[in-house]
């Protein structure tokens, strides 16, 4: 199989712990623990493959048993996993996450191996695995990435010529992104507190973060804000759409699900506002507990 995307980033366990009660610091409280295959990378490539592309993965999986299932799991789904750099040394990547009904409570991300790997991971590009050189389709990457990894993949020559997305991952590695307001052609996508800890300011709404990354040196910026309206920055313009109102069932992966979504409808030739709304839709389908493809 042949791929004209690739997703770069984190390949893990997600232990998710979800409580239908409203929980604060302290709660305890019944309700369901699952071990699902996710991080940022390959939640994105899920989702790309339920619309109906082929992406390949380049992450690190350690040579455990934990790695070994993942690995399985991930051919299951029909993703292109040969180019995964496999350690002896380094142990599969876990996230831990606990969400009740207000929302996300807490979450810790071990993406340590990721972090020590390092450019390793991108072996396949610089041995021309992907058939050309620059690569030239989309590539995908998160923040779990080290800064420095972040900036080397931006400006690296082997992928000059691809179509970048970038997502940071969480609030706490937004500013990872700062590579990509210095003349980059990347696509970023952040929620509103991501959005603010880039610009070092407090925007009001995502219409006004996204105009303002892009005066920042953003090439293209999509904003998200839950609930209220998103808002998408491209050349001199700026296109919003409100997200359809659900039971929310599950948060973790949403906004990855949303990235997802917004890669395929532009993929499938969906003008700026239509992709948005696609998007919007994929996520709003996703953390009401369905299938969003």
């Amino acid at each position: 199989m042949t791929t004209n995307v690739l997703c770069i980033g984190a390949v893990l366990w997600d232990i998710i712990g979800r409580s239908p009660a409203s929980m604060r610091v302290g709660s305890d409280v019944p309700g369901r623990i699952t071990r699902l295959p996710g991080g940022v990378a390959l939640n994105i490539a899920m989702a790309l493959r339920g619309a109906g592309l082929a992406p390949a993965l380049l992450t690190v999986v350690g040579k455990d048993e934990e790695g070994a299932e993942l690995i399985r799991a991930c051919d299951r789904l029909g993703l292109i996993t040969k180019h995964i750099y496999r350690s002896a040394d380094l142990p599969t990547d876990r996230y831990m996450a606990v969400e009740g009904a207000n929302g996300l409570i807490a979450a810790i991300a071990d993406a340590h191996s990721l972090e020590a790997a390092g450019a390793k991971i991108l072996a396949p590009l610089e041995q021309g695995a992907f058939g050309q050189e620059p690569f030239a389709g989309t590539t995908v990457l998160d923040g779990n990435l080290t800064t420095a990894l972040l900036q080397e993949i931006s400006k690296s020559p082997l992928l000059s010529a691809s179509d970048m997305r970038v997502a940071p991952a969480s609030p706490g590695k937004a500013e990872r992104l700062l590579p990509f307001l210095n003349g980059s052609k990347a696509t970023l996508y952040v929620n509103l507190e991501e959005a603010g800890l880039l610009l070092k300011d407090q925007p009001s709404d995502a219409a006004t973060a996204a105009a303002a990354l892009r005066l920042s040196g953003a090439h293209r910026v999509a904003v998200t804000d839950g609930g209220s309206e998103a808002a998408f920055a491209f050349d001199h313009d700026v296109v919003t759409a409100k997200p359809p109102e659900v039971l929310v069932a599950r948060i973790t992966g949403a906004g990855d699900t949303f990235m997802a979504g917004h890669i395929a409808a532009e993929q499938a030739g969906a003008s700026p506002q239509e992709a948005l709304i696609r998007a919007l839709h994929a996520a709003a389908t996703y953390v009401s507990g369905e299938a969003p493809f």
